[in-house]
């Protein structure tokens, strides 16, 4: 009776699990901050919507067209492009991922088997996995359409394949988590990915420079490419479509067999991680006990003139958070960095050929600075993310909440100082020293600019807080009002930048630019201490929400 009971255990199990989310959704709506986050999110969807259906219309007719002449086997092309973007996408926009944590659920009765089936149908939902599966999706249908004999083994293909890019996703995520348990492994490998992705912004440099002579190597890389390709997953999916087509059922069956195999393979090293969680394994970095109690010396805070102690204790802890955090100190960097890839790539402006820095080099130092106020708004927008449960100390702590407002955005405004010096520094390394209309244009753009986007960083942190965990991937950081949120006030700022600098150069005088920013900044400056002198009350009306989400396990 055990064993035939069993099915509906799972599955009552698995309709709960969904009942109960569906319940959280509905009493979620109950608050404002809810009915944001659902106006938001139809937003964000929508936009991916029409992404997806773009990516859906182009798989299709390349998909018909490939299988109509013959070729299937360029199937390749298209399936290539989805399994990148199926498993680099969730990397590179957490901010738009809402995967809850499945390991809460293993506080209930819950078997092994419900608890991998409802990890992987959490990141079926991802927005990589949907777009995913809509570009799959088009390839079936052209297809299909192209050869109807086709349909059931091609979609038996396509399946394996979306199957394979899903548990793949899931096996990255889960031993990323347990890799980034610990905060030196943590900090190793988010060095490692951004020096990666950054690698990438070289590749066109390289090129450029590569085609100025003949490499008649590049056939045979391009030969031995082709054959690696092609007992990848991506290869191996067209390739049984493609020997199906050409009626080599056998030699197609093999290749699909080879896909299966890896995705059981991938799913083994899913299950290992998974049955280690299901068992109660605890990361933790957590050091142990010492056995010999070592005396301290008593240290001294930090003093900063012409403000409180309780602004320099906050400013001085903002700072060494950020000064032991590798990946965070890379991230300050990306202005310098950005104008080396411009510095070596097509927008040299020693080059001959016309591009924006070779008519407009006086734009170096301005962009340099707009993007290193681009850079801080993960810090800005969630500033208490990482405080986590230490929130319940500002609140508990003899000082006013604006004072620990105040300490954050000075660190924000170091580092957006540190960041413009040396962007200044770059810009006359590489192309020459700003004439000084330029570099007094753009300090008086940053000083309308940085207290607008600290203002708007400051409530959005207060009124959609998001609880910021290091120790997990995929997931995502801020909440989606924030996204959006933050994403229409760079637009304005950046909007407004720009404008000024095109009026500037219309009338070819940068000290109208200079003039305009200062007469804005007239504005923002008082805006930002209109708030901060009511941000008192607003902490204390939103101080449930605010420790609520923080503190949330």
């Amino acid at each position: 009776m055990t064993e035939l009971n069993a099915p509906l255990r799972q599955s009552g199990q698995l309709i709960a699990i969904a009942h109960l989310r569906w319940r959280m959704f509905v009493n979620g709506l109950r608050s404002k901050r809810g009915k944001m986050e659902l106006a938001s999110r139809i937003i964000v969807t929508s936009a991916f919507a029409l992404g997806g259906l773009g990516g859906f219309t182009a798989s299709a007719g390349f998909a018909w067209y490939f299988v109509s002449q013959g070729k299937a086997e360029f199937l390749a092309i298209l399936l290539w492009p989805v399994f990148f973007f199926w498993q680099v996408f969730p990397v590179m926009a957490t901010a738009f991922t809402n995967n809850p944590d499945s390991s809460d659920l293993l506080r209930f009765p819950l078997n092994y088997r419900s608890y991998f089936l409802i990890r992987l149908t959490y990141g079926f939902f991802d927005p990589a996995s949907a777009l995913g599966s809509l570009g799959l999706l088009g390839i079936f249908l052209g297809a299909s359409f192209a050869r109807p004999v086709l349909l059931p083994w091609t979609l038996l293909v396509l399946a394996t394949f979306a199957l394979f890019n899903l548990v793949l996703m899931q096996t990255v995520f889960a031993w990323l988590e347990r890799w980034l348990a610990r905060r030196r492994t943590r900090e190793i490998l988010g060095v490692l990915f951004i020096l990666f992705m950054l690698s990438f912004q070289l590749i066109g440099p390289m090129m450029e420079r590569l085609e100025k002579k003949p490499h008649p190597e590049f056939s045979r890389v391009a030969e031995i490419v082709t054959r690696v390709q092609a007992v990848l997953p991506p290869g191996l999916a067209a390739d049984a479509i493609a020997q199906a087509s050409h009626a080599e059922y056998v030699v197609g069956l093999t290749s699909l067999l080879f896909l299966g195999s890896l995705t059981l393979a991938i799913g083994s090293l899913l299950h290992l991680r998974l049955r280690a969680q299901f068992r109660g394994e605890n990361l933790s970095e957590a050091a142990a006990r010492p056995t010999v109690e070592q005396a301290q010396r008593p240290q001294v805070g930090w003093d900063l003139p012409g403000f409180s102690q309780a602004v320099a204790a906050v400013f001085e802890k903002e700072v060494r958070y950020i000064s032991r955090s590798g990946p965070m100190l890379l991230t300050l960097i990306m202005p310098i960095f950005m104008l080396l890839v411009f510095r070596l790539g097509p927008m040299n402006p020693m080059r001959q050929q016309s591009n924006f820095f070779s008519r407009a080099p006086d734009m170096a130092f301005p962009g340099a600075a707009a993007y290193a106020l681009l850079v801080l708004t993960n810090l800005v927008y969630n500033s208490f993310g990482g405080d986590s449960g230490g929130i319940q100390f500002f609140y508990a702590s003899p000082v006013r909440f604006r004072q620990i407002v105040l300490g954050k955005n000075l660190t924000h405004a170091g580092i957006l100082l540190a960041d413009t010096v040396l962007a200044w520094t770059a810009v006359t390394y590489f192309y020459g020293a700003p004439r000084p209309a330029v570099s007094l244009a753009t300090l008086a753009g940053l000083l309308f600019a940085a207290p607008l986007n600290f203002t708007a960083g400051n409530l959005l942190s207060i009124y959609a807080p998001r609880k910021r965990d290091f120790s997990t991937f995929g997931r995502q950081n801020v909440s989606q009002t924030t996204v959006l949120a933050s994403l229409g006030v760079q637009v304005v700022i950046v909007g407004v930048g720009a404008a000024g600098f095109v009026v500037a150069r219309l009338y070819k005088n940068l000290w109208i630019a200079a003039f305009l920013f200062l007469a804005l900044s007239a504005i923002s400056i008082p805006v930002y201490w209109i708030v901060m002198k009511r941000i008192d009350g607003i902490a204390l009306q939103r101080r449930e929400t605010l420790v609520a989400e923080l503190c949330r396990a």
